[in-house]
């Protein structure tokens, strides 16, 4: 894909939270990023006067955006850190400074500290996270230094350490937050026991936690100890939100697949696949998936996707969360979950807006990348919705404007293959019709367009499809002009609402039927535009003949002025009122003094 092709794109992404991924050259991620609006975020890369000699860079490279929707912003963060991780995109370094998001990691030491970083060691440390912000991680750390006395010092603890009996109890130990393991008050076992339930603690379920927080907070609040209380009232706002933003799921959800379904008109599939790892999305993928048998059901179709998508990825999950049972039997040994609420169900739910996003892109890129062809489906559905022997590749609509018969005047609008034709609109002055008299103007018009196209083009550009912007009456003066021209073409009428409003066709060949037209659908726009631009064109030729006809009308009974001296005056004086009101000098000096004092004369009979 070029970069054009990329820009043209660019308005079709989803104005939600996610995060994107660029492709390169090769196939390869070269850049991952997240976004409150993806759409914004992305769009701002391939703006003309980007300033950023790297982002410039970048974008070069580019050959396709693959995205993600999350459901907030922190969903994005956590997942933007877990892309990065595990596809080590070449640009991210360049362009983010190593930047990464805070860690809790049990250090892998004799005595282990629990602690914040930011680039741990792979020194075989337990790592959680990543935290959508710092201040969260602390909270987790905080809540385990509550609850379990563990060591924050940077002394070494390894056992000779210890024998050497150099090291004293701190503050700490004091505060009965740490039992002194460093002078041999608490033993290796024990100290392991704790740091066994931190690990658990922090890779489950935090609600008892909070819990006791609350509990807490309470406490010291009915007990007066307000500055105590607020301690825990803090720490447990942290918590909660922790609980609620730390990943898109938590912790126990671990070696999980979610897939969910959807299907389009045309025969389609589509399959999301997303892979979590500790409640980490670390794989998404949506694949468009096409039946080669005939006759396959959905359930058929869902279970191929499955099994493709987890060969593709070597996925090994145990568990498959599914929005229904596609009788799924390739391991034996794993669980098929179709949850009905809780955490698997939001899982599942982000997997079906994925896949929904997927589809409505895929309509909306087919559209800006390549238009004809979407034009062409909404002329193939008007086609099979008449029943026509040929596509209405060419239609030309028809509308007369009047007000009680004065200035009478036609439009006709031509759309070829679903666009406007402008160059082939034409105007029509009514000759031969006195008074208001909407089905002979309109036989009067049709029969001079369609005598001209066939004696001129030998029938060539005739039209496929006729529309009137009228009821029976219109119609049937079309098809009576067009039978006295020995011309056979298919007519239909705008059938409007009480608002004048397009709500369907009317058509038929022995009896006029009304065929409704589905709202909002392509098709139902095209009618609209049509009929939208005919009234337009109609009205604006009509009022522009009106106004010159009002402008000129006292010069048109002066004896003695003809077309050429009405032009001239009204070159030079721009309206008949300052005509009227110029004096004869004035006049004289345009029109000479003959015409002059005839004009003069006229507004002024009494000089």
């Amino acid at each position: 894909m070029t970069l054009d092709e990329i820009r043209k794109i660019l308005p079709t992404l989803p104005e939600a939270p996610g995060c994107y991924k660029y492709i390169g050259q090769e196939g390869t991620i070269i850049y991952v990023g997240k976004a409150k609006n993806l759409r914004r975020r992305v769009s701002s890369y391939f703006q003309r006067d980007v300033p950023s000699s790297k982002t410039r860079l970048l974008v070069r490279q580019i050959r396709g955006i693959e995205y993600v929707v999350v459901g907030s912003e922190a969903e994005a963060l956590i997942l933007e850190n877990s892309l990065i991780k595990e596809h080590q995109p070449r640009y991210n370094i360049l362009l983010k400074d190593d930047k990464t998001y805070p860690e809790v990691v049990i250090r892998h030491e004799p005595f282990p500290r629990v602690r914040v970083e930011r680039r741990p060691a792979h020194d075989g440390s337990v790592r959680f996270g990543p935290y959508p912000n710092v201040g969260m991680a602390h909270a987790a750390v905080a809540m385990v230094r509550d609850l379990y006395p563990i060591r924050t010092c940077d002394l070494d603890l390894s056992p000779h350490k210890i024998a050497q009996g150099k090291y004293k109890v701190c503050l700490e130990y004091h505060m009965k937050k740490c039992k002194a393991p460093c002078v041999g008050y608490q033993t290796a076992e024990d100290y392991a026991h704790n740091i066994r339930e931190i690990t658990s603690l922090l890779r489950g379920n935090l609600r008892d936690v909070i819990d006791l927080y609350r509990e807490e907070m309470l406490r010291l609040s009915e007990e007066l100890r307000f500055e105590e209380a607020q301690i825990y009232k803090e720490r447990l706002q942290y918590l909660e939100n922790y609980q609620v933003k730390h990943t898109v799921a938590p912790h126990h959800i671990h070696n999980v697949d979610v897939f969910s379904f959807d299907e389009d008109e045309d025969g389609a599939t589509y399959v999301n696949f997303m892979h979590l790892t500790q409640g980490m999305v670390t794989q998404v993928y949506t694949i468009e998936y096409r039946s080669l048998i005939e006759g396959e059901t959905r359930e058929e179709l869902f279970a191929s996707a499955i099994t493709e998508l987890r060969q593709r990825f070597a996925s090994h999950a145990k568990e498959l969360i599914l929005p229904f049972d596609p009788g799924w039997q390739d391991d034996a040994s794993v669980t098929i979950t179709i949850p009905q609420r809780g955490d698997k169900k939001k899982l599942l739910e982000l997997s079906e807006r994925n896949v929904r996003q997927y589809k409505v892109d895929k309509y909306k890129r087919a559209e800006r990348l390549n238009p004809d062809q979407r034009l062409m489906q909404i002329v193939t559905e008007l086609k099979d919705l008449l029943h026509l022997d040929k596509l209405p590749l060419h239609i030309e609509c028809f509308d007369n404007s009047n007000i009680q018969g004065s200035d009478p005047v036609a439009a006709c609008v031509v759309f070829k293959r679903g666009r406007p034709s402008k160059k082939d609109y034409r105007k029509f002055n009514i000759r031969s019709v006195e008074g208001p008299d909407d089905y002979a103007s309109m036989r009067e018009v049709v029969t001079r367009r369609y005598r001209r196209l066939s004696e001129e083009a030998g029938g060539e550009g005739l039209p496929d499809l006729i529309l009137a912007d009228g009821g029976k009456g219109q119609i049937g003066a079309i098809r009576e002009a067009l039978a006295e021209l020995g011309l056979t073409i298919p007519v239909a009428g705008l059938v409007k609402d009480d608002r004048h409003r397009t709500a369907g066709l009317l058509f038929g060949t022995d009896t006029l039927d009304e065929i409704p037209v589905r709202h909002h659908s392509p098709t139902f726009r095209l009618l609209e535009q049509i009929q939208a631009e005919v009234h337009r064109f109609a009205i604006t030729f009509h009022r522009d003949k009106r106004s010159k006809s009002q402008l000129s009308s006292r010069l048109d009974y002066i004896k003695g002025i003809g077309p050429k001296t009405k032009d001239e005056l009204l070159t030079a004086f721009r309206s008949v009122q300052a005509i009227a009101s110029a004096s004869l000098d004035d006049l004289t000096a345009v029109i000479g003094p003959a015409k002059a004092r005839i004009i003069y004369t006229a507004f002024h009979p009494e000089g």
